[in-house]
């Protein structure tokens, strides 16, 4: 995720690769492609005092090593923004030496300035903060409560891969119907993408949207039939988004032991 905000912000020219600190023990393609562009990869510890935003986008079960590599050397009036599923801000902040701590759930989509985070700030500035980084990247919700980030995380963060999902399985079917693996992959890729793209620039509902695809009695019609049945798409969606939400908690327990 953290490599998909870098080249979102660098495309976008939000922020140029000269003001961007990035500390990675195994940086990747982004991460080098953004040092190349001027950002300065893993500098010493002296040069994090420049710092005035810190993104801490590690995985929950290293998120407190960070900390504590971190945080004796940043600025006294750094705000942390986390992106780390599950662990909250109060944890966060008191390993931080009691800085603002702003929590987000961005998509990687933000790579293109098409993701979406949801952010949850009790201090204003360091949600403003977060709504520099985010929204030059996609769009940004703001959440009243904290604990709503489990929910907003197996809808949203989680959320591109129940699309990747549908999109092979629909190409799986293509092929179970007949079609070659290449034109059934092409033809779900292409009319998925089409679909988000039409529905992203439309001020009408999923179900409005839908509807304007279904005649009534055509083949749209039996297809959703089965979709909609009994143990259907909905109900798979909201096991599923259960099970990811459940899971959120989980990584925010084991993170705090």
């Amino acid at each position: 995720m953290g490599g998909a905000l870098i080249a979102g912000w660098l495309e976008t020219g939000a922020f140029a690769a000269a003001d961007l600190m990035i500390r990675d023990p195994a940086p990747g393609a982004l991460a080098l492609a953004a040092q190349k562009a001027g950002a300065w990869v893993n500098p010493p510890d002296t040069s994090l005092s420049q710092a005035k935003t810190v993104l801490l986008a590690v995985k929950p079960a290293s998120w407190g090593t960070a900390a504590v590599t971190v945080a004796p050397h940043i600025a006294p009036d750094a705000v942390v923004i986390s992106i780390v599923a599950g662990v909250g801000a109060r944890q966060i902040g008191e390993a931080f030496g009691g800085r603002p701590v702003a929590r987000a759930m961005p998509t990687t989509a933000a790579a293109i300035g098409r993701g979406t985070a949801s952010l949850y700030a009790a201090d204003a500035e360091a949600l403003r903060r977060a709504h520099a980084l985010f929204e030059p990247v996609g769009e940004v919700v703001d959440l009243d409560d904290e604990d709503q980030l489990h929910a907003a995380t197996a809808v949203s963060g989680s959320g591109p891969a129940y699309l990747y999902a549908f999109a092979e399985a629909l190409a799986d079917a293509g092929v179970a119907a007949g079609l070659g693996r290449p034109l059934a992959e092409r033809l779900a890729r292409s009319t998925l993408t089409g679909a988000a793209a039409l529905m992203g620039g439309s001020d009408d509902s999923p179900a409005k949207l839908r509807a304007a695809v279904t005649s009534p009695g055509g083949t749209t019609q039996a297809a959703l039939e089965v979709l909609n049945g009994v143990g259907g798409l909905a109900t798979l969606l909201e096991r599923a988004v259960a099970a990811a939400l459940a899971r959120s908690r989980e990584l925010g327990e084991e993170a705090s032991r």
